[in-house]
């Protein structure tokens, strides 16, 4: 497989899966953007404190769908840093996962 190949393969687990996007209210928070960045995320899926997405209950306010299932980022172009990093199948992948009652998730190298 090659890297486009695995590209699209986590993309599709992620739209997939969204675990991550549903573990916690402080998940989805911001940490490296800078102002120009977070800009860009719509005021609608930004707290009220300004220092992370919206969340309902421990859910990202950005997605849509169902856990488990098929989702989306609505915010997915300009999503913050930390929403970036977590990869199919690494540590947070797998802990979020776990809590939504889904199978961690075992990344192969190519």
């Amino acid at each position: 497989m090659d890297i486009a190949q695995s590209t699209i393969a986590a993309e599709r687990l992620c739209q997939s899966c969204g675990a991550c996007c549903a573990y916690s209210q402080n998940w989805p928070r911001f940490s490296i953007e800078d102002d120009d960045a977070l800009a860009l995320i719509p005021e609608q899926f930004v707290n009220a404190r300004q220092s992370g997405m919206r969340c309902d209950g421990d859910r990202c306010s950005a997605l849509s769908g169902k856990i488990g299932v098929a989702v989306r980022c609505e915010a997915y172009a300009v999503r913050p840093e930390v929403c970036r990093t977590c990869m199919p199948g690494d540590a947070e992948c797998n802990m979020a996962r776990k809590r939504h009652g889904m199978a961690a998730i075992t990344v192969v190298p190519a």
